[in-house]
């Protein structure tokens, strides 16, 4: 499987995920699980945003067969973004 089509699937799930929170938030009475959910939809925003970007810089580039050291420089700089953040 591709890069390409990894990237879109994760952001098929993230957007899903982001839904389902959304729709848990708004369904329970629960103060505290509404906040919660509320929070983790807002969460897979910032998810969705940066698989977006990484798409968009796959497009870019050209990128779609999954050049590995790519990939891992890739990866490795969101995981050092995201644990900044």
């Amino acid at each position: 499987m591709t890069v390409q089509k990894d990237l879109e699937k994760a952001l098929a799930a993230a957007e899903s995920a982001k839904g389902t929170y959304a729709t848990f938030a708004a369904s329970t009475d629960d103060q505290k699980a509404q906040q919660m959910f509320t929070q983790m939809s807002q969460d897979m925003k910032q998810h969705i945003s940066t698989i977006e970007d990484r798409l968009n810089s796959n497009t870019n580039m050209g990128l779609s067969s999954g050049d590995a050291s790519s990939v891992v420089n890739s990866n490795s700089s969101a995981t050092t973004a995201n644990q900044q953040n």
